[in-house]
């Protein structure tokens, strides 16, 4: 994420604020850095990742990242994700991959290919199920949830795979998520962690950047487009909703391997 703690604040927001005692921790891929120092700030809220910790944790979320534009054998730490995940996996702790960190885990694990989208899909869009959900029970069939990406994943090569299954889609077949029927790995393509204001913050970040490129606007935010203000904090249940139920999961998860234990 370009905005480091702005995005571990989201994060602490959406999974601190519910009924579940949580304690996070935030990671940075030592490999990330090779060859230059590690920034000040990113050692201040994060520390380097260590695989052979992951056994100590209730449930990992891998989070995505500005750069589903270039293939994944250009992203430099991608080796030390496919070693996360690898590790996460041997010892059946769950996960949650959200936008590009979805798309590195869906095709490291699933062979599923990423492809450029035509344009942006950026804004707020109704989302419909196609498959009954734990993670999005109590949420009416057509709820909001915020998009922003450039990529999308082949979804006919998931609808095929019976391993996977895909739980809802945009009306346009755009993803939502989908999740593994019998690991415990579910893939977000929504940035659900987003604030009322982080798709205004995304818009004004890329085009501050690059003021000769015309960006899209997000759609279905403000309440008045025309002049971009106002924007609406529409998909609050659906991120409420959708954390509280992988909380429990999360909870669950832990009573029952207590109990095996025992």
């Amino acid at each position: 994420m370009h905005d480091k703690v702005d995005t571990q604040e989201r994060f602490a927001k959406v999974l601190q604020n519910g009924p579940y005692q949580v304690e996070l921790e935030f990671f940075y891929p030592r490999s990330h850095y090779t060859g230059r120092p590690v920034p000040d700030l990113v050692q201040q809220i994060s520390r380097p990742l260590d695989v052979q910790d992951v056994a100590d944790y209730d449930a990992f979320i891998i989070t995505g990242a500005p750069v589903e534009q270039l293939p994944f054998e250009e992203i430099t730490y991608l080796e030390e994700v496919h070693q996360l995940i690898d590790r996460l996996v041997e010892q059946d702790v769950p996960q949650l991959y959200i936008c590009w960190g979805a798309m590195a885990a869906a095709n490291y694990l699933y062979g599923v290919a990423k492809r450029p989208l035509p344009a942006k899909l950026f804004g707020v869009f109704p989302n419909f199920r196609c498959y009954p959900d734990p993670l999005l029970a109590g949420l009416p069939d057509g709820f909001l949830a915020p998009h922003a990406r450039y990529a999308e994943m082949d979804v006919a090569r998931i609808a095929a795979d019976p391993r996977l299954v895909i739980n809802a889609v945009t009306k346009d077949q755009r993803l939502f998520s989908f999740r593994a029927r019998e690991q415990k790995q579910y893939f977000l393509f929504s940035h659900l962690e987003y604030g009322q204001d982080a798709l205004l913050k995304e818009y004004q970040r890329e085009r501050n950047a690059h003021p000769d490129v015309q960006y899209k606007k997000p759609q279905n935010y403000f309440r008045d487009p025309l002049h971009m203000t106002g924007p609406e904090f529409s998909w609050a249940r659906t991120q409420r909703t959708f954390f509280g139920n992988w909380l429990r999961s999360v909870a669950e998860n832990v009573t029952a391997s207590q109990l095996v234990k025992e």
